[in-house]
């Protein structure tokens, strides 16, 4: 394949690739593409009264909608409630979770029944990401227990929006002993997240390229599509690469 010379970029600087971050939560709201529809139906569940499971594979997006669900919660809820984001990424047990889910709340440390009396005349919308570590050593069933009992309701003080890699029934499956249900599950309408199809990806690619004098050939275009089978994370990483050809002058 015969690259073109390096183009000229608008104002970045000549090492400017637009695919990026490769990896993580996409938090600017100019880098955020996509996923309109299941963020409506994520707004119709939680506005319905239900809490939401965001589930989808590593890397598909589910931090990203996470966030910007928590970004968009004051004018898409129905009912006021304040967006609280936790990465159990940070947490490293249950005291832990108490500790930062009262900090950002800004209520006074506390768990069990002193919890839900400070959380009492509160509306909070929970946004829990990584919940799958919640299966880690030092987390027990009671804290699922407790966030469904908070949760529970339409005017309860917490609505769950969870982000997981696997549905809640089979992540906790501790759930089943004794012919016991998911607490979470119970409460959690599931939403999952799902590749792109290619007529996303391509107008993917399109949009980052917007601002660039690069054209990928329809060639590289099908490469990509094939290579990432429409997984964000993959695609991204794909396109910085093949985008790093063209500031080198081609290969």
């Amino acid at each position: 394949m015969t690259s073109p010379p390096t183009p000229p970029l608008q104002g970045e600087g000549s090492n400017f690739n637009p695919f990026v971050p490769q990896q993580g939560r996409v938090d600017d709201v100019q880098q955020f593409f996509n996923r309109e529809r299941e963020i409506r139906r994520i707004f119709e569940v939680l506005n319905s009264g239900s809490s939401v499971a965001l589930i989808g594979e590593e890397g598909i997006g589910k931090s990203s909608v996470l966030w910007k669900i928590c970004q968009l919660a004051e004018s898409c809820l129905n009912s006021p409630r304040q967006s609280v984001f936790l990465d159990l990424n940070w947490v490293n047990d249950e005291n832990d979770f108490y500790s930062a889910l009262c900090h950002e709340v800004g209520i006074p440390e506390s768990k069990d029944y002193s919890l839900t009396r400070n959380l009492r005349d509160r509306r909070i919308l929970l946004a829990i990401d990584n919940v799958g570590k919640m299966t880690w050593v030092g987390f027990t069933r009671g804290v699922r227990d407790r966030l469904r009992g908070l949760a529970e309701g339409s005017n309860a003080p917490l609505k769950l929006i969870l982000a997981a890699s696997e549905p809640l029934e089979r992540l906790f499956n501790d759930s089943q002993d004794e012919g016991k249900t998911s607490p979470l599950a119970g409460i959690c309408q599931e939403e999952n997240l799902k590749h792109w199809d290619e007529t996303t990806v391509r107008a993917f690619i399109d949009a980052r390229l917007a601002m660039t004098s690069v054209r990928f050939t329809d060639e590289e275009i099908i490469q990509l599509v094939q290579e990432s089978s429409g997984h964000p994370r993959r695609l991204m990483q794909l396109c910085y690469q093949t985008y790093s050809r063209y500031l080198e002058g081609g290969e």
